[in-house]
């Protein structure tokens, strides 16, 4: 633009419209030419109407009539068309309008991941996952130090144990054959006979039975 154009002012040029107000205007029309055609397609039956009415009675009437319903059908021939051209164009707009739309918002996805991303460096992501896992490891070792129980007293000999527990067992069993000798088996009664005791008369008998009762009682207290 030359000086005197910004100077004076000149042609200026028109600002296109957004896509969604180009969808709605071709929305519009095509509402608009909806009504036309029900209005021609109406007035085709009311010439029709007239060409039946007059086919007898007038016959230039009803040629006439049948000349305008050439004309209101050429005119809806029309309309059809140019409703398909601006369904399409309408659609084109509305998938352009979709286009745009995820292609914004694609951008955008992609200036806050690259803002993201600009406050990292690799090399530091790598140096800390490092770090973590030299962490993990650390507290690993820490954990298996802690859950292992302390050992005391790792200076003993283990086989020198083992040869007390086996001596202490012995022992253990020795007592129980000796208890067991003890309390099966009877002491053995001595190898003497008791000295018979010489039959006398009766009348003297009778005084010779406690004797016999008193002998028998010590042998007794003595075997038990």
């Amino acid at each position: 633009m030359s000086f005197f154009s910004k100077v004076f002012g000149g042609k200026k040029e028109p600002v296109a419209p957004s896509t969604a107000e180009a969808i709605q205007k071709l929305r519009e029309t095509e509402d608009m030419l909806i009504k036309k055609q029900d209005f021609l397609e109406s007035k085709i039956e009311l010439e029709i109407q007239t060409a039946k009415k007059n086919g007898t009675k007038n016959k230039r009437a009803a040629i006439q009539a049948l000349k305008r319903k050439k004309r209101y059908e050429k005119q809806l021939q029309q309309i059809d068309g140019t409703l398909s051209t601006i369904e399409m164009q309408r659609e084109a707009l509305e998938s352009a309008n979709t286009n745009t739309a995820v292609l914004t918002t694609m951008k955008s996805a992609a200036d806050a991941l690259k803002s993201a991303h600009q406050h990292m460096d690799v090399d530091q992501v790598h140096d800390m996952m490092d770090d973590i896992a030299e962490q993990q490891d650390v507290a690993k070792e820490i954990s298996d130090a802690i859950s292992n129980p302390v050992a005391f007293g790792q200076d003993i000999d283990e086989e020198e144990l083992e040869k007390e527990l086996e001596e202490l067992e012995q022992e253990q069993l020795d007592k129980e054959l000796l208890g067991i000798e003890s309390t099966d088996e009877l002491p053995a009664i001595p190898a003497t006979t008791v000295p018979a005791v010489p039959s006398a008369p009766a009348r003297t008998r009778t005084k010779a039975k406690p004797e016999e009762d008193e002998d028998l009682k010590e042998l007794e207290a003595w075997a038990s």
